[in-house]
């Protein structure tokens, strides 16, 4: 069973910029909320409580501004620098004391995920995960993203990394779900041409030994890198039309732990005095 979680929330945002030159890419709005409670909720939903986010050098206090320790979300979180960006496995690396012998999830500190039904099957995959799990999503622009070819029955047949030809339109999204072998098998592979650890080597070195798993997210569902200016501004309109048609809101971390059980009403007001007056913390009224 996998109970703990990596939020990889480093990188220069150089996609971003001028935003990132003031500010963490996973601290910047994605509508009402920082980009960080996204991800945040997903891990949160699938019911892991543990988690830790992988940050820039001398960027951790301002996380811990709007994070803390997690103890007002019910939950733990701790923090790792990172000297300088050198790809998603390496978040398993400086990781490696964290998930010591435990599964662990990771997800993107700048990806959005949204669908009916999607809590359910991240806590099926939780429980009975083994080897690793991906998550696909059907693209118009494969090329563009890490590629899964895959035949009729699922089974997964090649990854491909941004080709000029794709052969399917399935893009790998930045979710992963891994046993406690990722550590040692991120620290077997080398830096690619570009210079970083690729997560695709990782992959391949699961689906060598047959145990690499498919999941989709369907038409219903929604997937954003939201790494650039035009996916964090489409997602902040989704939100923004999905919480003003129902009244509810995507990625409120303490609405997600109060209905857990995870923290109780006299949290909530104590996370409703350090907003102060907002609508998030009018939100947080009418949960009570």
């Amino acid at each position: 069973m996998i109970n703990k979680g990596i939020i990889l929330a480093g990188g220069i945002g150089s996609r971003l910029s001028p935003l990132t030159k003031v500010s963490n890419k996973q601290l910047l709005p994605l509508y009402d909320k920082p980009l960080i409670f996204y991800p945040l909720s997903v891990l949160m939903l699938a019911g892991i409580k543990n988690i830790l986010i992988v940050v820039n050098q001398r960027q951790k206090i301002f996380f811990q501004n709007i994070l803390g320790n997690g103890s007002g979300f019910g939950i733990k979180i701790t923090y790792k620098e990172q000297n300088k960006p050198n790809g998603l496995p390496d978040a398993f690396i400086l990781g490696e004391n964290f998930i010591k012998n435990d599964g662990v999830a990771l997800i993107l500190g700048d990806n959005f995920f949204y669908g009916q039904g999607f809590t359910k099957r991240l806590k099926k995959i939780i429980k009975k995960n083994k080897g690793a799990t991906i998550f696909a999503y059907n693209v118009k622009n494969p090329q563009d993203y890490g590629i899964v070819n895959f035949n009729k029955n699922n089974k997964i047949l090649k990854i491909d990394e941004k080709p000029k030809k794709p052969k399917s339109n399935f893009a790998i999204t930045g979710l992963y779900f891994f046993d406690k072998q990722v550590s040692k098998i991120s620290k077997s592979i080398k830096p690619s041409k570009r210079g970083e650890l690729e997560i695709v080597d990782v992959l391949k070195i699961y689906l060598k030994k047959n145990k690499l798993n498919l999941e989709f997210i369907g038409r219903g569902g929604a997937w954003l890198d939201a790494g650039n200016v035009k996916d964090l501004f489409d997602a902040s309109q989704f939100v923004a039309s999905i919480e003003e048609r129902q009244g509810l809101k995507i990625a409120c971390l303490e609405e997600i732990a109060f209905n857990k059980g995870w923290i109780n009403k006299k949290n909530l007001k104590d996370r409703i005095k350090y907003y102060g007056k907002c609508d998030y913390s009018d939100y947080l009224k009418n949960i009570l």
